[in-house]
């Protein structure tokens, strides 16, 4: 119906680094069978590396990367197209064309296009490898306003409100969290919800390997969806996207509208973070236009 997104949002454990396809593509399309329009898994799903001793697991990711004309791209967009649905695979190691190594997620549409990418920005330093990216991804995924990020990104709250200022609706994070600080970032999934009137879909990678806890947070707050656990599971329910938009015209408990702080002809406030500030005639998500090539085409 107008207005909503089915979702799965799978917490499963990694698949190892070039293993045969075959049965994720099964499980993407048992997602779509029960009526699933957006299929998600964690960051690095397809890239698993833990076959490898510890010490060496940044050199395999390293040697494991690919071009967005990778056959793996190919047969993803194939596994999207043949199920019908929108497919975020996790996240892939992407090698730029400078070299560099990007924690790159991939957005595929229902008819097998690569409709968006984003390159992790905060990599978890000092151990992940990757180099950041360089921009924020909003796409339009059946209408709905669709942000990507990427573990680490949702600790730092620029991210999640740029991607809001951007139009997001929905706020996707991939997680590949094996750490006993699991349990601040579903904080943080509910912090970010509400300071951003945005659903938040944080799905992390299922044990042995990740700590789970997946969960899904509605505009106000509030829990929709969690695993208890680090089990194997799926997040499967409809957002009701329309009540984004219900919570900043009423205010969060009826109350608290945070994109409308502002009246006509107020003076714009030095920001001293970034040697920016805040102008309020383009405070508002309304008031903003992104351009064509901002839209996360990649």
């Amino acid at each position: 119906m107008p207005g909503s997104l089915a979702i799965a949002a799978v917490q499963a454990a990694p698949r190892a680094i070039g293993a045969d396809l075959g049965p994720f593509v099964d499980d993407v399309a048992r997602h779509a069978a029960v009526g699933a329009r957006l299929v998600a898994y964690p960051e690095l799903h397809l890239f698993g590396s833990e076959l490898h001793p510890v010490e060496e697991r940044n050199d395999v990711l390293r040697a494991s990367a690919i071009g967005l004309d990778a056959p793996i791209v190919a047969e993803l967009a194939a596994a999207a197209a043949d199920a019908g649905v929108w497919l975020v695979p996790g996240t892939v190691c992407e090698r730029g064309a400078g070299g560099e190594l990007f924690n790159t997620a991939l957005v595929f549409s229902p008819d097998g296009r690569l409709a968006a990418t984003y390159r992790k920005v905060f990599p978890w330093r000092p151990t992940e490898p990757y180099d950041p990216g360089d921009r924020f991804v909003v796409v339009d995924v059946d209408g709905v306003r669709l942000g990507i990020d990427v573990c680490y990104d949702a600790w730092f709250p620029e991210v999640t409100r740029h991607l809001a200022w951007m139009g997001s609706e929905v706020v996707l994070n991939l997680v590949k969290t094996t750490t006993p600080d699991r349990e601040q970032e579903v904080v943080l999934a509910r912090a970010n919800a509400i300071v951003n009137q945005v659903f938040m879909i944080s799905v992390n990678c299922a044990g042995p390997i990740g700590r789970g806890r997946s969960i899904v947070v509605d505009p106000e707050g509030g829990i929709l969806d969690e695993s208890a656990d680090a089990g194997e599971t799926a997040l499967d329910l409809e957002l009701d996207v329309d009540h984004v938009h219900r919570t900043r015209e009423r205010g969060t408990a009826g109350v608290s509208r945070m994109w409308d702080p502002f009246r006509p002809g107020d003076a714009p406030i030095r920001l001293p973070l970034y040697d920016g500030r805040i102008d309020p005639a383009t405070w508002s998500p309304s008031a903003v236009r992104i351009p064509p090539d901002r839209e996360g085409q990649p």
